[in-house]
């Protein structure tokens, strides 16, 4: 959950002095909106797509397409980077490296040592791709999102009905965000390789500690969705 541990270490990167028209193709044929900008391999600034359109926007208008490729050769990254970069550290979670694109309104950001010397980019498709291993997705299997009463020893309470179906529990994630009632929590359980004739019995074993929200069949892409009285509200 380190932002080491997922950040992109396939450094692509501009040095200071190249030209516009350099960050241009590194971005076009890696497709990337974050260019990275190093001065003697440490961390100077970056490019990114809003860069490139300020400096072509004030730069270029009314010219002829030779007048603009010769331009683009002559304005140097060092001309159109930002400068105050917003950059993180290694050992930082990924939910504060999430915190922080989302303060600051951007797609990612460099990764720095204490040196300053680069080591990643960590981009919200990197985000994207921790979510879903995080919530065991790609095991598909069977979610199940229930309403509990937060008290000790609910969870386990809880783990001990999964135990008892022989599935093989591969997520559990428990949310703080509050409910209509804070004396309640949510927590969501997914179970891969459960006897779907067994399914039923699952569900009124659990009905005896927890109110259902949800269940999506991921395999056989079926959903059953609760409402507030814990009523069986759609399936599809």
């Amino acid at each position: 959950m380190l932002v080491k541990n997922w950040m992109s270490r396939r450094l692509i990167t501009v040095d200071i002095d190249a030209s516009m028209a350099d960050a241009v193709k590194l971005m076009k044929t890696n497709d990337i909106h974050l260019l990275p900008v190093v001065d003697k391999e440490k961390l100077s600034g970056v490019v990114t797509d809003r860069d490139i359109k300020r400096a072509s926007a004030s730069d270029a208008t009314a010219l002829e397409m030779y007048e603009l490729i010769y331009l683009l050769s002559k304005i140097t990254v060092r001309s159109i980077m930002t400068r105050k970069v917003i950059s993180l550290a290694p050992v930082m979670t990924v939910e504060e490296a999430a915190e922080i694109l989302m303060k600051h309104k951007i797609s990612g950001a460099p990764v720095v040592d204490e040196n300053g010397v680069i080591l990643g980019v960590i981009t919200k498709s990197d985000l994207f791709r921790m979510l879903i291993s995080l919530t065991g997705l790609p095991n598909r299997g069977i979610q199940f999102a229930l309403k509990v009463k937060n008290r000790p020893g609910v969870i386990q309470d809880l783990v001990e009905i999964f135990g008892k179906y022989e599935g093989q529990l591969v997520n559990v994630l428990i949310s703080h965000k509050p409910t209509t009632d804070e004396k309640f929590i949510k927590v969501y359980f997914r179970l891969f390789g459960l006897d779907r004739s067994k399914l039923a019995a699952l569900k009124e074993d659990l009905l005896e500690k927890a109110s259902l929200l949800y269940l999506v069949d991921y395999f056989e892409n079926r959903r059953e969705i609760y409402d507030a009285d814990g009523d069986l509200a759609g399936r599809t």
